[in-house]
């Protein structure tokens, strides 16, 4: 009885090691499994550009349409159409793409002075939420921007909504998850009078 126990436990050997070698020598399935492995990172890689890119042109856009907008302040043209806060509002929103919206996601900060020393930037968070624009809406462009010959400060601060979405690049800033993006022109007014 010890014999056949000692021929079938030296039978199995064999046959086992040769399945283990038949198994390493399978490949079917091994695209499957390299594609599982470089599947996330390539993902990863992937969204993380696309979501790079959205920040930058949002970014570039707002920086355009305030650009665009506060050049209306620097030459005198708003003041002298008698233009309210909302209405410059409106027109960095007519200046950016259709991609930024404007209703509560952006707020306009407006100051001015007599010299760059008298300026002092306005921050853009407000414990951790966006700060609320300077002045009421119907307030006239003209107080907040000056006469002519004056510094100027118009930033502009956008809530970028989409980074909650794109939580594994980390770049919402304020508490809720959002991503400050701002925008800043700095001036010294025409003398258009």
């Amino acid at each position: 009885m010890q014999d056949v126990n000692l021929n079938r436990s030296s039978a199995e050997g064999p046959a086992h090691k040769s399945l283990i070698k038949r198994w390493g020598r399978d490949t079917s399935g091994a695209t499957a499994i390299e594609f599982a492995v470089i599947a996330l990172p390539f993902f990863l890689f992937a969204f993380g550009i696309l979501g790079l890119g959205l920040h930058y042109f949002t970014n570039t856009s707002l920086e355009h349409a305030v650009e665009t907008a506060a050049r209306k302040i620097r030459t005198g043209q708003a003041q002298s159409e008698g233009k309210t806060l909302q209405d410059f509002k409106q027109m960095v929103c007519d200046a950016t793409t259709g991609y930024i919206k404007c209703d509560n996601k952006l707020q306009i900060h407006i100051q001015s002075g007599s010299n760059w020393a008298n300026i002092v930037p306005k921050s853009c968070v407000n414990n951790g939420q966006l700060a609320q624009a300077s002045g009421a809406g119907t307030d006239a462009l003209k107080a907040s921007s000056g006469e002519a010959g004056v510094v100027v400060l118009v930033t502009a601060c956008y809530e970028w909504d989409l980074a909650q979405k794109l939580p594994f690049l980390l770049m919402g800033d304020l508490s809720n998850g959002s991503a400050l993006i701002q925008a800043v022109s700095t001036f010294r007014t025409e003398p258009y009078q």
